[in-house]
């Protein structure tokens, strides 16, 4: 499932796309036809996203495009002189122009868990349902610590819950604990609000970066040689879509800083992660 900063990404690339521009909006698959005639022949005022949720504002009118890309969505834009005819199950198509220069510009919305039109106190309900967002200039950390420091529940598991934090996914989960060199099965209760806060920074400066590179980077500068050697070694030379993980798929595989073998797990129905050596499990004083 994608996470927060390809749906950050998206609402930048939307923007920069269509915003102050006239859309003819369709629904070639048929589902969203209905949303679709309403949003038909309006000015995109912009987009943003809130964790793995995008939004998509119109001049005339309150409702707001909401679309949750779930496992299997893709959102695609594209330039060109003429316009090709839907290929697939296309559930939205948004096309501007011609520019100035007789390009179009539209976007095709193909396999989304949502692609609905929401009311203000819709959006509002949908929103508060939410964690704070590292991407968010609104973002509040200490909501997410007021979950996280009272919580029995591991670390590893809060971080997926989107209530707790929105827009975290399994490969920003377990490369953030092991850049923090966390026990995946500790009790968020038992980290001090100073760790949560160098995490919380640290998500931050991640995300940015994925939404800047358009894919997930952690691995630090010095350990980046061994990273590509063991893609290298491991993945037999195949091209990687995503950008090179310290732990993240990487099971059976010896750590690039202390060389022990990486393990996963699964948990809460994903696939975890993490180094014992690097991650030592947490004991806490008096057990």
């Amino acid at each position: 499932m994608p996470e927060g900063h390809t749906l950050h990404r998206l609402a930048l690339d939307l923007t920069d796309a269509f915003a102050g521009r006239t859309v003819a909006a369709s629904s070639p698959q048929g589902r969203f036809e209905d949303g679709a005639g309403l949003l038909d022949g309006r000015v995109l005022v912009g987009a943003d996203a809130w964790g793995k949720h995008l939004f998509c504002s119109f001049e005339g009118t309150e409702l707001r495009l909401h679309v949750h890309l779930g496992l299997y969505g893709k959102l695609a834009i594209r330039h060109a002189d003429d316009l090709p005819g839907p290929v697939g199950q296309v559930r939205l198509r948004l096309v501007a122009g011609p520019s100035a220069d007789g390009v179009l510009t539209w976007a095709d919305l193909r396999g989304a868990t949502a692609c609905e039109l929401l009311t203000p106190e819709e959006h509002a309900s949908l929103v508060a349902r939410l964690g704070p967002d590292p991407l968010r200039e609104d973002a509040e950390p200490e909501r997410a610590w007021d979950r996280i420091g009272r919580s029995r529940t591991s670390i590893a598991a809060l971080l997926m819950q989107q209530d707790v934090v929105a827009g975290i996914g399994n490969v920003y989960r377990a490369e953030l604990l092991f850049r923090h060199r966390i026990d995946p099965f500790r009790e968020g209760r038992s980290l001090r609000p100073g760790r949560w806060s160098e995490m919380w920074g640290d998500l931050v400066d991640l995300m940015a970066l994925g939404v800047e590179k358009n894919r997930i980077e952690t691995v630090r500068p010095e350990h980046e040689d061994a990273a590509r050697e063991a893609a290298r070694l491991y993945e037999g030379g195949r091209r990687r879509r995503s950008g090179l993980s310290y732990v993240y798929r990487r099971a059976d595989q010896p750590c690039l800083v202390c060389s022990a073998k990486v393990r996963t797990i699964e948990l809460a129905g994903r696939n975890l992660f993490w180094c014992p050596r690097c991650q030592r499990r947490f004991v806490p004083r008096g057990s």
